[in-house]
């Protein structure tokens, strides 16, 4: 439930309890929170320390935009779909659908040999979309040949792809394939130097954190960066879109005459417009999805915990928004350092999924209880269903 906490500009409306958040991530907080383009910020449980703005936070700003609020990975997020199948008709060697799901999707620094064949996607216009890239900022024209590999892979770090059973209910078994992956270096490239061209602009001189240096509108370098945010955000959901198919693809290959209904997909790294109390504001979400009324979602876990599929309840409150996952609790070298191969492998036990060193800093224990996450925000979502991984495909 939200708690208010005072800020030097606008009120911080907490849905995490400000006790428990890290001092540093607190401090960003109101440095945002002073920012005049600021008209409302809200919080998430799964807060935690990012660069320039917190992860879990959900920046309202008047006529203003703060790229390092986006952040690298435009358009991070997640996809997924229920299938016909139940767990009984998953084959008993798991790790055969698992090296299915790998062949066909990169992971990594991966990338496709030649651009994928788009319609595993299921959706026109990619020709359209393409025609837009020499439109882009001058510094990235030259990356056209590596971001149509790009899409369609994974990346690394917490991106996942799952084959997922649902839990308890009238669906109990009912299998979904669930993946989260965002714009790839295409989107970082782009990021990158719109933050640098942000960080030069002299009204952003005396900020407290130049990291949170901001573009105004009616200006070029705000028409040139909402452009490019704007492409890189569909070219993430067009990645994932492609993922879908391929590992539709996959799944089919292995249990043949396999049936999808139409898939979930949801940012949690991005901008919109909205309206709220008749003002109009452009509207940041990092490390936080949109929880219109009615409005379905998804809040993973970890590697090893499962996740949610969410209906959104609306509350203007948060800026209709809710988390999007369970939140670090431990960077990824204090686990590095706290934990070993064989902890993952407990962790993940009952899981077909990598259990090396490689991965030891996504360990389920360096994960905020997701649980406790959910209970935090009865007032921003319903539970819709609760999914387990079987099959976890990580970068």
């Amino acid at each position: 439930m939200q708690r208010l906490v005072e800020g030097a500009g606008v009120p911080i409306r907490m849905w995490a309890d400000p006790r428990e958040v890290e001092d540093a991530a607190m401090a960003q907080l109101r440095n945002i929170a002073d920012l005049p383009w600021v008209h409302g910020l809200a919080v998430m449980p799964d807060v935690h320390l990012g660069k320039g703005a917190t992860v879990g936070s959900v920046i309202a700003m008047r006529d203003a935009v703060s790229p390092s609020a986006v952040g690298v990975d435009i358009g991070c997020g997640m996809s997924a779909v229920r299938t016909s199948l139940s767990a009984a008709d998953l084959p008993d060697d798991l790790g055969r659908l698992r090296r299915r799901i790998e062949q066909a999707v990169p992971v990594g620094f991966a990338m496709h040999g030649d651009p994928v064949d788009t319609s595993v996607a299921g959706e026109p216009g990619f020709d359209r979309f393409w025609r837009r890239f020499d439109e882009l900022h001058e510094g990235v024209r030259g990356r056209r040949d590596r971001a149509l590999r790009q899409l369609g892979s994974l990346g690394g770090g917490n991106h996942f792809i799952e084959v997922c059973l649902e839990q308890g209910g009238a669906g109990a078994g009912r299998v979904w394939l669930m993946l989260h992956s965002g714009s790839r270096n295409i989107g970082k490239e782009l990021a990158e130097r719109h933050i640098e061209v942000a960080k030069s602009l002299p009204h952003n001189a005396d900020l407290p954190d130049r990291d949170l240096a901001v573009f105004v509108s009616g200006t070029p370098q705000m028409a040139a960066y909402r452009h490019d945010l704007f492409w890189a955000q569909e070219y993430a959901r067009r990645n994932r879109a492609v993922m879908v198919g391929l590992v539709r693809r996959a799944l089919s290959s292995v249990v043949p005459g396999t049936r999808f209904d139409e898939p979930i997909s949801c940012h949690h790294n991005y901008v919109a417009e909205e309206s709220y109390g008749g003002v109009e504001v452009l509207v940041t979400r990092k490390g936080a999805i949109r929880a219109g009324s009615g409005e379905l979602g998804i809040i993973p876990g970890s590697m090893g915990t499962g996740s949610f599929i969410v209906r959104g309840l609306g509350n203007e409150e948060s800026f209709t928004s809710a988390s999007h996952g369970a939140g670090r609790r431990m960077s990824r070298n204090k686990a590095r350092k706290a934990f070993t191969a064989a902890d993952l492998a407990a962790q993940t036990a009952g899981v077909e999924c990598r259990k090396d060193a490689g991965v030891v800093d996504e360990i389920p224990a360096a994960y905020k209880d997701l649980d406790a996450v959910l209970r935090a925000q009865s007032d921003l979502v319903e539970v819709v269903a609760h999914l387990k991984q079987v099959v976890c495909v990580k970068g």
